[in-house]
């Protein structure tokens, strides 16, 4: 079992993080999955997003959930039964999920240098000035998964990440932002807080109250 650890966001908020270390028999083995679930599942062609849907279900169940609390509205945003918020992202070698009395978003990347190819497409490049390449290529990835979680907190339809989310200006070091949605003539406010775990970045952002 690859439980990995949890990090407390505050009063309200706990992310759970496990480290993919099974292989898919086993992880197959010890969750149980609603039909539409195996459907899914069958349907992806690859291991590597099998071994993180899984993951993510055995994440539901360390916290006493299971799959068959968890379902997904029309946007695809998921939801529990008993109605505490969750967020869930997986990327390579990690799957985490956050519980939340509030509404919330959660990213989690990998650090990987094309970033920074296609960090024209979704950022202020200016924030990357009088940095080295490598805390570029963090800094860049915390701004990719701040978009990633307002957008998943969200869930509209036609929010651009260059177009509608800015963050303000943070260093590395800080740990933590502010960032605002600017879509359909409002502005709405949130709180961000980013960690690096081993060679990913992961995020998670709240409405700012």
């Amino acid at each position: 079992m690859s439980f990995f650890k949890v990090i407390h966001i505050d009063s309200c908020a706990k992310v759970f993080l496990w480290k993919i270390t099974e292989d898919f028999d086993w992880l197959f083995r010890e969750t149980r999955l609603k039909d539409v679930s195996l459907a899914r599942l069958e349907g992806m062609k690859s291991k590597s997003h099998q071994k993180g849907f899984l993951s993510v279900r055995m994440l539901l169940q360390h916290c006493g959930y299971s799959d068959f609390d968890l379902y997904y509205d029309q946007l695809g945003k998921p939801h529990l039964k008993d109605g505490t918020h969750i967020s869930i992202s997986h990327s390579f070698d990690f799957s985490a999920i956050v519980l939340s009395e509030k509404n919330i978003g959660l990213d989690i990347e990998q650090v990987k240098e094309k970033v920074l190819r296609i960090a024209p497409r979704f950022m202020n490049v200016s924030h990357l000035e009088h940095l080295t390449e490598a805390d570029q290529t963090k800094k860049a990835t915390v701004i990719w998964g701040i978009k990633e979680a307002i957008f998943k907190l969200k869930n509209e339809i036609g929010i651009s990440f260059p177009d509608h989310i800015f963050e303000d200006e943070f260093l590395l070091t800080d740990k933590k932002c502010n960032a605002q949605l600017r879509f359909n003539n409002t502005v709405e406010h949130y709180k961000v807080c980013f960690e690096e775990i081993e060679n990913y970045m992961l995020v998670c952002v709240l409405r700012a109250e």
